[in-house]
Parts: structure tokens; sequence; C-alpha cells
């Protein structure tokens, strides 16, 4: 690309100016050379960069995928099936830890996934920040996961941006393989929340926290931008590096969709 620009840029000269004289024409293909090495540079460093940026993501992806399945994979300590199995999407931050900020606020970076008629949506990549909520979780590396429970919740996810107890109704989500003994999370939460530090997995209060699309992260994984809608409305084939995140996805609510149909005695936690 940036041989044939200087070329062009050459014979506009000579067009408009005249032949060129044998020492400048020596001169001229030499910055024709330097231009093209130079552009070539640039060209190298940004396929490199943008190379390392889907890597990092990736790594993210494959990062979220191991929180839920360890979470999911907990006996009596994980998200209920019976709340697993209605979630219509499902959100995961790994590793948020206390020395991240942002004017205060905590930040973290994860992906999100929604179901629909052809199944779990391809990763959206989001951000989550803002909020108080950081003093609830101490200063410990934490998992966070949420899960938008109804239509109205996801109408607001797909606006791109939302606040968490302002724009949905959230609640610190319910512990344990069943949640029929505490239906509160049913009637009123769009959101339910949960953390995990030390090893302890529970319900968590997010609110006032906003969470949106990261853009640049969406562009290093799809390599083009990508709308938040066009994702998670199933629109975009999922990309490479995003299997093991459906794929946990599409077990764990199948799961839960099994499980929640069996009579079961099990008490839930809060």
């Amino acid at each position: 690309m940036g041989i044939t620009l200087t070329a062009e840029l050459v014979r506009l000269f000579v067009k408009t100016q005249g032949p060129i004289p044998f020492a400048e024409s020596m001169i001229m293909k030499r910055v024709m050379g330097s231009l093209a090495v130079c552009a070539a540079m640039v060209l190298s460093a940004a396929s490199v960069a943008w190379s390392a940026d889907k890597e990092d993501e990736i790594k993210r992806v494959n990062n979220a995928a191991t929180v839920l399945t360890e979470i999911m994979n907990t006996p009596d300590k994980s998200i209920p099936d019976n709340v697993m199995k209605d979630a219509r999407c499902v959100a995961v931050i790994p590793s948020m830890v206390k020395a991240a900020f942002v004017f205060g606020g905590n930040y973290g970076k994860g992906v999100a996934s929604c179901h629909n008629a052809n199944g779990w949506s391809a990763p959206a990549p989001i951000l989550l920040g803002g909020g108080s909520w950081g003093l609830q979780i101490g200063g410990e590396a934490v998992d966070l996961v949420l899960l938008i429970m109804n239509d109205q919740g996801m109408e607001n996810l797909l606006n791109s941006k939302f606040k968490i107890g302002a724009d949905a109704s959230a609640a610190a989500g319910p512990v344990g393989r069943h949640a029929e003994g505490d239906t509160d999370w049913k009637m009123k939460a769009q959101v339910l929340t949960y953390s995990r530090a030390r090893g302890l997995f529970a319900g968590v209060s997010l609110n006032g926290a906003v969470l949106k699309q990261d853009e640049d992260d969406s562009r290093a994984l799809y390599g083009k931008d990508v709308s938040f809608q066009s994702i998670l409305k199933g629109k975009v084939p999922p990309p490479q590096g995003s299997t093991s995140f459906l794929a946990a996805l599409k077990k764990f609510s199948a799961q839960a969709q099994t499980a929640s149909n069996e009579p079961h005695s099990q008490p839930v936690q809060r």
C-alpha cells in the first residue's frame, strides 16, 4: 500500500511539473524506497499489536469459561439450577482486583452472552465500572457473575450501557443447588449478581456499577467494529477462541434445565 501511494504521488508530480532530472529522479527513488519501508514497518507493527490484543481477549474468554465451570461444579455452593435455567444472558468478569480503579470506582473486563433461538450468542466483551461495591469484596482478586433474568433486563443490556440498580433492578443472587425457598429474586430482579473471592461464592450487590460494551476489545476479538446488539442477538458467528465459554454455557444451562425438573430438598443460602 505504501509503495503504491508513493508511486502515485510521483506520477502526479511528473504530470503537473514535467520530466524529472536524473539527479532528482535518483533522490525520488530513494525517498520512495524509504517511504515504502516505513509503510511496511507501520503495517507490520499494527498487525503484531492487533494479534497481541486478540490473544489477550481470547485469554479473557477462556478465563471466563474457567470461572463459570469452577463455580457450577462446586456442590451446593453454585448458582441454583432454577436460576441458571431461566437466565436470558450471562456475564462473567474474571479476576477483578482492588488495584484496578477508574475515578474512584472499581473496573473490570469480561464477556457476556445471551440465549436466543439458535442457542447462546457469540461472546461480547464488556466493561464493568463505578459504584462502591468494591468495599464489600475487600482487596482480593474477585470473580463476578451477572445473570440477566428477563426480557426487560435483556433489553437494558442490549442498549450497550446500563447502570445496575437504576436502569435495571438488581439483587444479590441466591446460592445453592435449588432456589425455590426464596422467590424474591424471581419477582423483583432483572439482574442477579454474584462474587467469588478466596473460594467463597456468594451473592453481592453491584448497585451503581455501569456495564457496557468494550468496543476496543470487541474490535480486537472480531477484527472489526461489531455492535453489541449484533453480537448478543446471535447475528455474528462466534470468533476463534470462544469455544470453551460457549460450551460451558450450553452444558450448565442444559444441566440446570434437567436438574430443575427433578425432585429435591436442598436448602438455599443467601
